[in-house]
């Protein structure tokens, strides 16, 4: 029809209507009318029906547009996204071309020789972590010395098959990982891969016990094909955590931050929390927040904190971690020992905090050893790597060793999508039938980080505030 209003258009603008043409056509100023209606039809159904609500936001590097796994409807693997009021149309990050970026990659990878790993500790240990003092843990954070053999987990196996371990070890290039412990959340597809992605990325999901049931009670995984089993484009991994740690957040950060050493061979990884869905392929997010960017890590910045301390404060208020007078323990420990709370002298760090949820590394020994050290942190209080962040990041030498690029969260609202986790945090029926055990809440002994009821942290408490040391 649009075709045929344009002729009829054009006939009228040349001279050329004939009386076979209705009087109606006749009028220029009609004809641009009518095809300014037809395109914002067009433009509207098309917004109206994109799932990004965006204008020719599609992907130009052949994606994989059919689905990558089909749930079951009794699995809900999108119900419950978290609603965001950013714009979702602007573009506050630039992807390069898709098969450019593809070539990078593999060339980067094939001369990955200069990426060099720390060398671990080997040992045995009560913990996985090996549970080092303050002191200890602090002696280790100049890493100047390339020969100074660092603690960074493994003092306990890690229980996984060796048929999976042996994947693990081949995955060279670009590993994206998971996990889900706890059954807490619903395994979700990546989408907008490109057509040669799933050739050169590995994608590994982390499971437990309690996990793996509510998987079986979906038909997902079947009690008897369980080992090298897939679902979707992920890799499932079951992990035995009866000889691990008891909580199971604490359990998720190993793969979490010592994903270099679990894929000993990558040099690249993306974690992302099983939260959410990745929606831009893996290859352009590495490239356009850690290769272009020329950095180790790229993790967004918390959209509301900048000082490690107002995140600590907002984790007591809102009960994220049960025992509050640990957390006040914690931050002694981080102010007594150098913590300071942010300021411009810290740029170009924006911020201390970060929304750790979703993690782009490359494998370098900077990034590695940052990982290690903070992991050890992690063992030594809470699975809040938002608390540590800073403390680890500042205090190792030499200075600006890492380059970490602390991106927007509006980066991190286009590139994936945030669902709501699957179970009542105060205990819950999961899918598997299994109920939820969340530790009581300890009370702080006294009002916390107020009333001088932590007395270590008075100066950076009046910086953050901006008062005087007087």
């Amino acid at each position: 029809m649009m075709q045929s209003m344009k002729e009829t258009c054009a006939s009228s603008f040349m001279g050329k209507a004939t009386s076979r043409v209705p009087l109606l056509f006749r009028s220029k100023l009609l004809c641009f009318s009518l095809l300014y209606l037809s395109s914002s039809l067009f433009l509207a159904l098309y917004s109206s029906l994109s799932s990004t609500k965006c204008l020719f936001r599609s992907s130009p590097f052949n994606p994989i547009q059919t689905p990558l796994f089909t749930y079951p409807s009794t699995y809900g693997e999108h119900k419950y996204a978290v609603p965001t009021l950013r714009p979702s149309c602007t573009s506050p990050v630039y992807f390069s071309d898709y098969w450019m970026v593809l070539k990078e990659i593999q060339e980067f990878c094939q001369n990955s020789s200069a990426l060099r790993h720390p060398k671990y500790m080997q040992g045995k240990a009560q913990s996985f972590g090996g549970n080092f003092s303050t002191q200890n843990r602090i002696s280790y954070f100049d890493c100047s010395d390339v020969r100074l053999e660092i603690p960074c987990g493994f003092f306990k196996e890690f229980p996984i098959r060796n048929s999976d371990r042996n994947a693990m070890e081949k995955c060279n290039g670009v590993v994206v990982v998971s996990a889900i412990f706890g059954d807490h959340d619903k395994i979700r597809q990546p989408k907008g891969l490109g057509s040669k992605t799933l050739d050169h990325v590995c994608f590994f999901m982390f499971v437990d016990n309690s996990t793996l049931r509510g998987l079986n009670s979906h038909n997902l995984i079947p009690e008897k094909t369980r080992e090298g089993k897939k679902i979707g484009v992920w890799r499932i991994i079951s992990v035995s955590t009866e000889h691990l740690y008891a909580n199971a957040a604490m359990n998720g950060v190993i793969p979490k931050h010592l994903v270099h050493r679990l894929f000993p061979n990558a040099i690249f990884s993306i974690w992302i929390d099983a939260k959410l869905q990745l929606v831009v392929d893996p290859l352009l997010l590495i490239h356009a927040l850690v290769i272009s960017e020329n950095v180790d890590m790229a993790i967004s910045r918390h959209p509301y904190y900048i000082h490690t301390m107002e995140e600590a404060m907002a984790t007591a208020r809102w009960k994220k971690w049960w025992d509050v007078d640990s957390l006040k323990r914690q931050m002694e420990t981080y102010c007594e020992n150098g913590l300071l709370p942010w300021t411009p002298n810290k740029l170009p760090y924006p911020s201390d905090v970060p929304d750790s949820a979703l993690i782009v590394r490359k494998h370098s020994i900077a990034s590695n050893y940052f990982s290690c050290l903070l992991f050890n942190e992690l063992e030594a209080f809470n699975p809040r790597d938002q608390l540590a962040f800073a403390y680890v990041r500042d205090k190792m030498k030499p200075a600006k060793q890492l380059r970490v690029n602390m991106f927007d969260v509006q980066v991190f609202e286009q590139v994936a999508v945030e669902y709501r986790h699957n179970l009542n945090k105060q205990g819950g029926p999961s899918s598997s039938g299994a109920t939820a055990q969340v530790p009581k809440t300890k009370r702080a002994t006294s009002d916390l980080f107020v009333n001088g009821s932590c007395n270590r942290c008075d100066g950076y408490l009046l910086t953050m505030w901006g008062e005087s040391h007087d």
